[in-house]
């Protein structure tokens, strides 16, 4: 049975790494010791080493050890073997890249599609959808594709902003580009404010967090759902 938090960000304003979701992340790992990172996403191009120094800091507030994936002669066998694994933030197209050229996308999914604890924040959230055509990082880098781990059948749009009507900025919104994402594009985007996150358990996939997130789907006008809503019956 799936287990999964895919969260929009690592870190929201004025608090440490992670650490808003610290008290939930107490429970969704209170069965495992050792989290296996995957630092593949290079936040700012930063090395593996840093990356994963920085999660061990942050994981050790709630007596986790982890690490990192690229400590590994074989990532299949790291994830195959894991407790639960964490992909971090940072570049989605880097990232999937990465996961590509590593094979690591099917024994990915097959691992938490047999409930292996799965965290995610922005990139490694954008990657739990069927693509990543809805983030909102630059093609630094082109994946063989943009088909992800389809873990959720929906999209999403970490560190989702509203339109701030004080600035002259004119260029597009958020929502804009997502509109023209559905264009081209049938299934549903999920815009996730920064302190929100999805719980997925099984098939049911629940907003979290104190605030509502904007839902897309192709051919209606946007809307608004609140924390506690039930997600799966989107198409």
């Amino acid at each position: 049975m799936k287990n999964i938090i895919i969260a929009s960000t690592s870190t929201v304003h004025g608090s440490g790494y992670l650490e808003y979701l610290l008290n939930e992340l107490t429970l969704f790992f209170k069965d495992v010791n050792t989290i296996l990172f995957i630092p593949y996403a290079r936040p700012g191009g930063i090395d593996h080493d840093t990356y994963t120094e920085k999660v061990k800091e942050a994981f050790s507030k709630i007596n986790k050890t982890v690490t990192g994936i690229h400590t590994y002669k074989n990532p299949v066998l790291a994830v195959e073997n894991a407790e639960a694994i964490f992909v971090g933030g940072g570049n989605t197209f880097v990232l999937l890249n990465q996961l590509y050229k590593q094979n690591l996308l099917t024994v990915l999914k097959e691992a938490v599609h047999k409930g292996t604890p799965y965290l995610g924040t922005s990139a490694g959230s954008n990657i739990c959808g069927l693509t990543i055509k809805t983030t909102n990082d630059m093609p630094i880098i082109y994946p063989p594709n943009f088909n992800a781990l389809g873990l959720v059948p929906l999209n999403l749009n970490p560190h989702y902003l509203d339109p701030d009507t004080t600035l002259k900025h004119m260029g597009e919104t958020r929502e804009t580009r997502i509109l023209e994402f559905h264009a081209f594009n049938s299934p549903p985007v999920i815009g996730l404010r920064e302190g929100s996150w999805l719980f997925v358990k099984g098939d049911s996939i629940v907003l979290k967090g104190p605030l509502s997130a904007r839902v897309f789907e192709q051919n209606k006008t946007p809307y608004e759902i609140m924390p506690e809503t039930e997600l799966n019956t989107l198409k």
